[in-house]
């Protein structure tokens, strides 16, 4: 059984699910990396509405500010380091392109919850 979401997370996948965000996905990268606990990665229909998931989850950090984001302008592939957590939002072609959950294929994911 997988484990359930810590407050950041939730509160990430929250915000994303709120703004439609398409397959959003947990991964846990605990024994993997020394660079980050967890990777969410989801998608969006276009340019804009990535945009409005990433300034949603923003939002809804409040005062916890991102060490980094890179491709905001772009916009269509979007990380933000929420430094326990890597925030990753595509559009929908450009998920399928990179392939993330191919490449970390080998890490649990963590349980989202179906009424989120």
């Amino acid at each position: 059984m997988n484990e359930s979401l810590n407050e950041l997370q939730r509160l990430v996948v929250e915000a994303a699910a709120e703004k439609q965000a398409i397959n959003i996905l947990v991964l846990d990268l605990r024994m993997r990396s020394e660079l980050t606990d967890c990777f969410i990665i989801c998608s969006g229909a276009s340019k804009v509405q990535v945009r409005a998931i990433v300034d949603f989850i923003l939002e809804k950090a409040g005062p916890l500010k991102p060490a980094a984001m890179e491709g905001y302008s772009e916009g269509n592939w979007v990380i933000v380091d929420l430094q326990d957590l890597m925030v990753h939002v595509f559009q929908k072609d450009v998920r399928a392109h990179y392939d993330l959950e191919r490449l970390w294929g080998d890490v649990p994911a963590l349980d989202v919850p179906a009424q989120i």
